[in-house]
């Protein structure tokens, strides 16, 4: 090769989404794994060909998709006619007060009522929710963070309402609070006591609800930021990891709590990255687990649910986004991902339709029934391209950690996340407005498009009927009993016993999770930013 064609192919060296260069051709040399080191047998440590040794020729992945708008009779109905339609594992979404701990008659909660999820204030909410489901039958994975415990408690005192024993219960609460704080701001308690919290939780869980995925550590929200797919790597398991030493300072024994930790990824369009990015993390957690903590195959298990990227879907040309949903989830497939959520193609204009929904879950099951894929484990491994885009992740992802341990762990290093996250939504975001990058039907390809449908719910009406709703749970409660349960539960926060059985009798008193969320607000105090 001459030396101007060297300088050529420099200087048209392509990239992965993430940045990491892509060679033209692969070879043999390129691709360094040891077969019985970094790859063994699906099944078998460091798992990078997947957690179970026949995958989905055992059992298909769950096909979990999230719906929660309005109040807790519209979302049942969503359920019910997912169910009936084939999907196999229900996930809520909940409104921003919920998510912040505020009642729907609270002040905060004006204009935020039902908008980007269920509206779930009280126990009678909970009810309604899951009315004529049989939670002994269908898990259950619930999006929330900050009132991951009261939100349980909820589940729970339903669960026991309709006679099913909480050891019978299976399903996720996310509950990851650090995430929050470096991506997403759904936070309420400063982060010791929201810590605490956590770990509360997953102790409570390993003696009481033994089924239940007591945290599922996300990078999703880290994706959607703006991170790359190693920072969505390093700094998922940077928080996961700081979860794991706090519930051993607390005394949880590994063995009894990390077999049920699971993750929460993104899917986005860079296919093969996103597939060695899903490899590369199930074999660096195994070993950083191992390092560690010392673990066991079964604690080193990376278990992790995917949904498709909701910030990769394009208001302009919104049927394109069924291309873009059917290839970021053929990557988490091939990736092999536990369960699925594929978004709806109108979801950058609103929440999505019965259409959308209906045709999101199609998908899945035409990858699952048509597409051949299910046949035969991680059959991608070999690959030159792969195993070098799946070494490189892995180390690009280390070298985040290192720097995050440098700095006291993930608690210590939320500025350094969240300084990372904006320089790469920065650059992607200049790509895009340049033409760098192409995203088709926004600054290339074009069309004639004519006005798209919005959503058309009346949420002032719908913030008016929660409110009265709220009102009547108040009226009709003993009154006593409540200030009683959440004096109880202040006493408590202030002290080291496990809040859980405290939040437990404040749900059954009838409190309202605002109740709740305030009691602990007034013992702990609020989180200040760089503060």
């Amino acid at each position: 090769m001459s030396e101007k064609r060297a300088e050529e192919t420099d200087d048209a060296t392509a990239r992965t989404d993430s940045g990491l260069p892509v060679d033209e051709v692969y070879r043999p040399e390129q691709a360094e794994v040891d077969p019985a080191v970094d790859l063994g047998d699906p099944g078998q440590y460091p798992f990078t060909r997947g957690v179970y040794p026949n995958m989905y020729r055992g059992r298909l992945w769950t096909m979990r998709q999230y719906a929660g708008f309005g109040t807790a009779q519209e979302t049942n109905r969503r359920y019910h006619y997912l169910l009936e339609r084939g999907q196999t594992g229900l996930s809520v979404a909940f409104d921003l007060p919920t998510q912040m701990g505020y009642d729907s008659d609270h002040p905060m909660a004006a204009g935020e009522v039902g908008r980007a999820g269920v509206a779930i204030d009280s126990l009678e909410d909970m009810r309604t929710l899951f009315d004529e489901i049989d939670l002994s039958q269908v898990s259950t994975s619930m999006t929330i963070n900050s009132t991951a415990a009261i939100l349980l408690a909820l589940y729970i005192a339903v669960a026991e309402e309709k006679g099913i024993d909480r050891a019978q219960l299976s399903g996720t609460v996310q509950n990851d609070i650090l995430k929050e704080y470096i991506a997403r701001g759904t936070y309420i308690y400063p982060v010791d006591p929201s810590l605490r919290l956590i770990s509360d939780l997953m102790a409570f869980c390993s003696q009481e609800v033994p089924r239940w995925n007591t945290i599922s550590i996300s990078g999703y929200h880290i994706r959607e930021a703006g991170a790359t797919a190693p920072q969505e790597v390093a700094f998922t398991f940077a928080n996961g990891l700081e979860y794991v030493e706090r519930a051993v300072d607390a005394g949880i024994a590994v063995e009894d709590f990390a077999p049920r930790l699971s993750f929460f990824f993104a899917a986005h369009n860079d296919f093969f990255e996103e597939i060695a990015k899903f490899r590369a993390a199930r074999r660096l957690w195994a070993r950083l687990m191992r390092e560690r903590h010392d673990a066991s195959d079964r604690s080193c298990r990376l278990r992790f649910h995917t949904q498709t990227g909701g910030s990769t879907l394009t208001a302009q040309q919104p049927r394109n986004n069924v291309v873009r949903v059917t290839t970021q989830a053929l990557s988490a497939v091939l990736g092999g991902t536990q369960s699925l959520h594929t978004n709806g193609y109108d979801e950058a204009l609103s929440l999505p339709s019965e259409e959308a929904a209906e045709l999101a879950l199609r998908t899945q099951q035409i990858l699952a029934y048509e597409s051949g894929v299910p046949r035969t484990v991680d059959p991608l491994a070999g690959s030159y391209y792969m195993e070098d885009l799946t070494n490189r992740i892995e180390d690009e992802a280390r070298r985040y950690l290192d720097e995050i341990d440098e700095r006291g762990g993930a608690s210590g290093a939320i500025n350094y996340m969240q300084d990372e996250i904006h320089r790469a939504a920065y650059r992607f975001q200049m790509e895009v407005e340049s033409g760098e990058r192409t995203v088709v039907g926004v600054n290339r390809f074009q069309g004639e498009e004519g006005p798209q449908e919005m959503d058309q719910t009346d949420y002032s009406g719908l913030e008016d009927n929660q409110k009265s709703a709220v009102a009547r749970v108040r009226e009709n409660r003993d009154g006593a009993r409540v200030e009683e349960a959440l004096a109880s539960l202040r006493e408590t926060a202030s002290g080291q016993e496990n809040l859980m059985p405290r939040i437990l009798d404040a749900v059954h008193a009838l409190a309202t999770l605002g109740e709740i969320s305030q009691a602990l607000r007034e013992e702990w105090g609020s989180y200040q930013p760089n503060g």
